[in-house]
């Protein structure tokens, strides 16, 4: 790594500034779930209530961000792939959730260089996470 790419906060956590900005994003995040119809089928998958899946993913990014640990403090290791498998995810879904989450990160000025290296790590984990 060169010295110009090299991030300007040791953690991703701290980029995006800690827990409140977080909460910004997986707030915002399940809000456009709601709103856009371009993410239907993902919303569908959720069931009838988002709070359980608002409270869930804002503990578990704030950990996979280099934030505190609330996700695996509660439950032990995210097991994504294993947590996820009584869900049919495909291509659509995984494009569904990555369209979804980078608009989130768009409409929460999470900064362009941050949202680029996010956007490759939830693209690898997605793909990791279909099932059919």
């Amino acid at each position: 790594m060169q010295i110009e790419d090299k991030p300007p906060f040791d953690t991703p956590f701290a980029w995006i500034g800690g827990e409140e900005r977080v909460r910004v994003l997986v707030e915002r995040f399940y809000d456009l779930m709601d709103l856009e119809p371009a993410y239907a089928a993902l919303r569908a998958a959720h069931g009838p209530d988002l709070a359980n899946a608002r409270q869930r993913l804002f503990w578990f990014l704030c950990g996979w961000l280099g934030g505190p640990q609330h996700y695996t403090d509660r439950f032990g290791h995210p097991m994504l792939r294993a947590r996820h498998m009584p869900f049919s995810i495909g291509i659509r879904e995984r494009d569904e959730w990555l369209a979804c989450m980078g608009q989130a990160m768009v409409e929460t000025d999470v900064p362009e260089a941050l949202r680029e290296r996010l956007v490759k790590s939830f693209f690898q984990t997605g793909d990791w996470m279909r099932n059919r």
